[in-house]
């Protein structure tokens, strides 16, 4: 079994850029060559800027590459909570964001010839408990009725035409979400940002911001230093030193995956004969989906531990339970990847992007930065061109977590108490 991400593994290596030369002045500095990064890096290109990105390890390597690889149209928190936190209309809004994030990551593979096995297949949301049935009921009306998105309600009698499980109790289904390879994906971003003049920094991470005036900076790593008119902070999770006012604002939760060995399309066809990206309904909840190549992808968030591979390992164990426990045909698959990342929760579970002392900034996709990521990176490089608009969660204060000094140190206290959620609802 392999510790690394199947994404990571299955992709293209690009060249080395661990020796550039770092140095002089630039346009725009970024820090953090995940989706976010590549996305700015790429549309600030293409406006004639000359942009250097930084990344503390290689391209990919953090977020990006170790999520599911599901562009899904939702909000972390559901809409039905957006309406009753910010008003029908502004959750409406912010809704409609993540559909035309999906759309932005179809238009960029399209525009940049990206191989990374795009596919529109639509998500599906399994109700765990007899319960949860009549919220998916409630979300269905709203999606259907007022916003005129097509949504399926799916009684459990019908739930077999949807997935080989008889562990749930009704689903919820859109046709607009989509499935990717997150790894070519990136991997296909870099060498278009590369292809338009962007200086890729691998293995640069770095060490010191100093403000010189206005939004100009001074970044400075080990292999160099550069002065940058703009700078954006696009580090996710894995947000540090010297970045701690962003740090702050931001839980780090391990989310962890597992991988089978290929299954071959007739047992994935029982699976989900569909395809779709597939969550159930809990706090605490899994996400599976098919692979390109035919495996079983399933992951959750099965400790709240940051990963290493110890933990990695241990919350193999927990997500193998899961998954022969949802699917029992699975019961003697071999798992061939486990890995652990970080998402970045935001206090409200809510995007934050902006500008703070001088430093811009997208951060907080709260499990849902795929399309996100991919999109603000696109938004942010109007934003920084001097359109305001072009920021959707402009309006949005970024609070800090109250006693967040740096190591998450309240995670097992955050993971008993969605668990304790999960027992009583």
């Amino acid at each position: 079994m392999k510790f690394t991400p199947y994404w990571l593994d299955t992709a293209p290596q690009g060249p080395d850029r661990s020796r550039t030369e770092i140095g002089g002045r630039v346009d725009v500095a970024i820090i953090g060559a995940g989706l976010t990064g590549l996305s700015a890096a790429l549309h600030l290109a293409r406006k004639g800027a000359s942009v250097h990105v930084f990344e503390k390890d290689t391209i990919g390597f953090g977020a990006s590459g170790r999520n599911g690889g599901m562009a899904t149209t939702g909000l972390s928190i559901g809409f039905r909570q957006a309406v009753a936190r910010y008003g029908f209309d502004t959750a409406k809004a912010y809704l409609m964001t993540y559909h035309d994030a999906v759309d932005t990551i179809e238009k960029l593979v399209a525009e940049e010839g990206i191989d990374c096995d795009f596919a529109r297949t639509g998500k599906l949301v399994l109700a765990s408990k007899p319960a949860h049935v009549d919220g998916l009921r409630r979300t269905h009306e709203i999606m259907s009725g007022r916003l005129g998105i097509e949504t399926r309600l799916i009684s459990k009698s019908e739930l077999h035409t949807e997935i080989g499980s008889d562990r749930f109790h009704g689903g919820l289904s859109d046709t607009k979400s989509a499935g990717l390879h997150v790894g070519k994906f990136t991997k296909g971003l870099a060498e278009a940002a590369a292809r338009l003049g962007v200086t890729l920094h691998e293995k640069a991470p770095v060490e010191k911001v100093e403000r010189l005036g206005g939004t100009r900076h001074e970044l400075v790593t080990a292999r160099g230093t550069v002065e940058a008119d703009q700078v954006l902070v696009a580090t996710s999770g894995y947000t540090r030193r010297p970045l701690r006012w962003h740090q702050v604002r931001l839980a780090p939760v391990g989310s962890f995956i597992i991988v089978t060995e290929p299954l071959g399309k007739d047992v994935c066809d029982a699976l989900l004969p569909n395809r779709r990206m597939s969550s159930n309904t809990l706090n605490l909840l899994n996400y599976f989906r098919i692979t390109p190549d035919h495996r079983l992808l399933f992951g959750g968030r099965a400790r709240f531990a940051l990963p290493d591979q110890q933990s990695d390992a241990k919350s193999g164990r927990i997500l193998h339970k899961a998954m022969t426990e949802t699917f029992p045909q699975l019961t003697n698959t071999r798992v061939d990847y486990c890995w652990g990342g970080l998402v970045d929760m935001s206090m409200d579970r809510m995007v934050h992007a902006g500008e703070h002392n001088g430093l811009f900034y997208s951060l907080g996709y709260s499990g849902h930065g795929v399309q996100m990521a991919t999109y603000m990176g696109k938004q942010m490089a109007e934003y920084m061109n001097g359109t305001p608009s072009a920021n959707p969660w402009r309006d949005l204060p970024f609070r800090r977590i109250p006693g967040h000094f740096g190591p998450p140190w309240f995670l097992p206290f955050a993971g008993a108490y969605y668990k304790f959620k999960d027992l009583i609802k």
